[in-house]
């Protein structure tokens, strides 16, 4: 009896270990707990799980998990459920109208550290920071070089003018959905002002497709100025603000709008940005000077002819 059993034993085992064997030589897993029914699809876990594993992760983790086997690529590169929510998660923006390029794309362009000066004058570029996502909800923005309280848009008054008696600027024809805002550090000229040495500060706003487009790649869209004003005497800072227009009452906006809640301590150099969901703005504080000229350019979709990028620049006089 011991002996019949012993040997039933080592049957049982040597069975167990044959079978143990055969799981780790496949190179994916299977999806039941009969591992070695579905040894052709190894995995230890359901796919479903590995889906909500994958929520936690950031793009270079999820490419690494994607990297290790066939079984993993082809979960990972799943975009509604992986790349998608990615990129609504990182950018903290609400779920924008149909997109034109897939979100692991989408997703590299915004967090692969591109900015708009790689593409076109390069040689300019000095610096630049990454100040994040916003969300344009509706078509119509508002632009100023002044934040202050309260903003009222007059009606029917051109941009020029409006710009020169109120300080800011309001333009039609948003592309609405996910913009990427930056600030850059660029060196002059790179604007009208031959007697300008020094560098420029530019808020630098763009739709998130905007890098995936061809036209923008190659230079067939291209910047250009809409207003531009001086003010001709001391400034205390440079700052800009892009608003979506629909939210410029939101108390998000409101508190971007009012400075002396981010801006910098008086003695600080360094330039400081505030981001909400609808807007976004940038301050420096600067040393004496006689004033500051203000350009305000935009790029459009010669197609659709929305605008898909705007840039707030400023210069010492």
């Amino acid at each position: 009896m011991r002996e019949n059993n012993g040997g039933e034993i080592r049957d049982h085992v040597e069975k167990r270990l044959k079978r143990a064997a055969s799981i780790w030589s496949c190179n994916s897993s299977p999806r039941t707990t009969s591992l070695a029914q579905h040894c052709g699809d190894f995995s230890w876990y359901e796919a479903d799980i590995w889906t909500e594993i994958a929520k936690y992760l950031d793009g270079k983790c999820l490419v690494m998990l994607g990297s290790t086997n066939r079984w993993f690529h082809r979960l990972v590169m799943e975009e509604e459920n992986i790349w998608k929510f990615a990129c609504l998660r990182d950018m903290e923006v609400p779920e924008p109208p149909p997109i034109s390029f897939k979100w692991s794309k989408l997703y590299a362009s915004a967090f692969d550290g591109s900015h708009s000066y790689i593409f076109r004058q390069q040689e300019k570029h000095i610096d630049w920071m990454r100040i994040g996502a916003f969300f344009f909800d509706s078509n119509v923005a508002v632009l100023t070089d002044q934040l202050s309280l309260p903003i009222e848009v007059p009606q029917g008054i051109e941009v020029d003018t409006m710009l020169r008696n109120c300080g800011f600027c309001v333009l039609n024809n948003i592309k609405i959905g996910i913009w990427i805002a930056d600030l850059q550090l660029v060196r002059c000229p790179v604007c009208n002002l031959d007697t300008c040495e020094g560098t420029m500060q530019t808020l630098d706003a763009r739709h998130v497709e905007l890098f995936l487009r061809e036209e923008f790649r190659n230079g067939t869209w291209e910047y250009k100025e809409i207003a531009c004003h001086d003010i001709k005497k001391h400034t205390e800072g440079a700052t800009g603000g892009i608003f979506d227009f629909k939210h410029l009452k939101d108390r998000s906006t409101s508190d971007i709008l009012n400075i002396k809640l981010w801006s910098s301590k008086r003695n600080d150099w360094q330039p400081k940005a505030r981001i909400s969901l609808h807007a976004v703005a940038v301050n420096t504080n600067l040393q004496k000077n006689e004033g500051l000229h203000v350009t305000f350019q935009v790029m459009r979709d010669e197609t659709s002819k929305e605008v898909v990028s705007i840039r707030i620049s400023q210069q010492l006089l």
